[in-house]
C-alpha cells in the first residue's frame, strides 16, 4: 500500500483558506494527483486543507472523508523563551536541542513542557486513529510493525498540515517528532510518499520514498512558497524571523 501525505497549499491563515498563490499551487497539484489511481481520500477539517483538496476532488469527481485527527497538531505548550503558550512544534534550536529526551521516540513526551500541554493524549489520538484507518485498509499495528491482513497496492491520500504530517511520520517511522518538526520542511502543496515493504509474508513496515516533493510546481516554473520556513540567513530582512 502507498500513502500520500499532502500539505495544504500556500495558506491564508486568517481566512483559513488559501492565498492566490495557494490556489495556483492547488491547481497544479490537482493536475499531478488526478493522473494517479487513488483508492481513498482523507482530509483535515480545516479550510486550507479542504480548499487544497477541493480542486483535486473536483477534477477527479471524487469525495474525501473528513477526519478530525488530520487537523493541525493542536496542543499548546510553554517554550522556554516565551511567557505565552505556543504551538508544540515551534522551538528555537538553542532550546530544544539541549533536551536529550527530545531525540528519543518515546522520552520526548516526558519533557515538562509536553506534560503541561497534555501532548501525549493528542499524539495517542492521532496515532491510534491512523492505525485504525490502516487496519481498515488491511494493515494492523503490532508493536513497531504492521501485520498484513490483506496486502494490497492501493494508494490513499491525506490532505493535512506540516505539524500533523510529522506526527504521522513519527509514528510510522519510529522517530521523535521533535526531530522531524525542526529538521525537515515540507513546502505548501508538497507530497510525501510512503510505501509498505513486506520482506517476509505477513509482516510489513513503511518506508518513505520521497519527502516534501514539489515537482508539480517546478515543472510549471513555480517557485515553492516560503511558508513553514524561517530566514536562511538572519540578514535576509524580507524572510521570516522568529
Amino acid at each position: 500500500m502507498k500513502i500520500l501525505i499532502i500539505r495544504h497549499a500556500d495558506p491564508d491563515y486568517e481566512a483559513d483558506s488559501l492565498t492566490s498563490q495557494g490556489w495556483k499551487e492547488a491547481e497544479l497539484l490537482a493536475g499531478r494527483i488526478c493522473g494517479m489511481d487513488i483508492h481513498s481520500f482523507y482530509v483535515s477539517p480545516l479550510g486550507r486543507a479542504k480548499d487544497t483538496a477541493s480542486l483535486t476532488l473536483k477534477k477527479m469527481n471524487r469525495e474525501a472523508q473528513e477526519c478530525a485527527w488530520l487537523r493541525e497538531f493542536a496542543p499548546l505548550i510553554h517554550r522556554p523563551d516565551k511567557e505565552q503558550a505556543s504551538i508544540t512544534w515551534d522551538w528555537l534550536p538553542e532550546d530544544w536541542t539541549k533536551a536529550a529526551e527530545f531525540y528519543d521516540r518515546d522520552a520526548w513526551l516526558n519533557h515538562a513542557s509536553m506534560q503541561e500541554g497534555n501532548v501525549a493524549k493528542e499524539y495517542a489520538w492521532v496515532a491510534g486513529s491512523l492505525d485504525e484507518l490502516l487496519e481498515r485498509h488491511g494493515y494492523r499495528r503490532e508493536g513497531n510493525y504492521y501485520r498484513v491482513l490483506h496486502g494490497n497496492m492501493d494508494t490513499i491520500a491525506f490532505f493535512c498540515h506540516f505539524g500533523l504530517e510529522c506526527v504521522l511520520l513519527s509514528h510510522l517511522l519510529g522517530v521523535s517528532p521533535m526531530v522531524l518538526w525542526h529538521g525537515t520542511c515540507a513546502a505548501p502543496s508538497s507530497v510525501t510518499t510512503l510505501v509498505t515493504e513486506e520482506r517476509r509474508k505477513g509482516i510489513a513496515s513503511f518506508r518513505m520514498g520521497s519527502f516534501g516533493d514539489v515537482s508539480h510546481l517546478l515543472m510549471a516554473g513555480e517557485k515553492p512558497s516560503f511558508s513553514a520556513r524561517f530566514c536562511e540567513c538572519f540578514e535576509n530582512a524580507d524572510e521570516r524571523h522568529d
